[in-house]
């Protein structure tokens, strides 16, 4: 079994830890600073051997070089984005997979946030980490994509199994779920998961990872062929 542990950094950024205790292998997900993320491999007895790198911003990756000189650590990141990421030892695209220990990740291409985004999907551990394709009831900003990029991100990604945890890099559920009820109000799942939300943030907790099945139910990018549909319902009986 791996183990995933959630390390929260600047203001609203979150790094994984991911750990596999037969091969003693740790890999760090978007490094957006190297300090906590050393302190937290350590206290636990980890050694970091992998960063993986889902895009360029500097808070996925402004903690790469000094983990790899404290850990002697090997990073991967998309070949598409290998000029603005300097640190890259090796280089990824759709259909490559990495490893740690026996685990394998699928390269998944998920342009849209940023030209050349990727994604890590361990089908066999039942998790997938993002970065800032998709939120929790929500998705990326589109800087260097298109919105047709990112409809298809959010179509291919709501046909894994509703099992599948999602690790998203941004603690931005509450903002992203009061927006969906300007548009779903009249989804029950959503309000029932609002007041879930609502209530872990009161509580300082965190609302991630998250599952392709409550995504499915809850977040209206996922959802947007199902939310026009209920648009254009809703203007045929206004019409009326």
């Amino acid at each position: 079994m791996l183990e995933v542990v959630r390390i929260p950094v600047l203001n609203d950024n979150y790094v994984w830890l991911l750990h596999d205790d037969a091969s003693k292998e740790t890999v760090v997900v978007d490094p957006a600073v190297a300090g906590p993320v050393l302190e937290a491999a350590q206290q636990r007895g980890w050694t970091i051997s992998q960063i993986w790198n889902t895009h360029w911003h500097g808070d996925h990756v402004g903690g790469n070089a000094a983990i790899r000189a404290a850990t002697g650590c090997t990073i991967t990141g998309p070949a598409a984005e290998a000029e603005k990421i300097g640190t890259l030892d090796r280089m990824v695209r759709e259909g490559d997979s990495v490893c740690i220990g026996a685990h394998r990740a699928a390269v998944l291409a998920v342009p849209a946030h940023t030209a050349g985004h990727v994604a890590y999907h361990l089908a066999d551990d039942h998790m997938i980490f993002v970065g800032d394709t998709l939120f929790a009831m929500g998705c990326g900003r589109l800087f260097e994509g298109t919105a047709a990029q990112m409809f298809a991100n959010m179509q291919r990604l709501a046909e894994l199994p509703d099992d599948t945890i999602v690790y998203c890099a941004h603690e931005y559920t509450q903002s992203n779920g009061r927006f969906a009820l300007t548009v779903e109000p009249d989804n029950a799942a959503l309000h029932a998961r609002m007041a879930q939300v609502d209530a872990a943030r009161l509580r300082g907790e965190a609302t991630v990872p998250t599952s392709i099945g409550q995504e499915r139910a809850t977040n209206i990018f996922m959802r947007a062929r199902d939310v026009a549909q209920l648009a254009e319902r809703r203007a045929a009986k206004d019409a009326a």
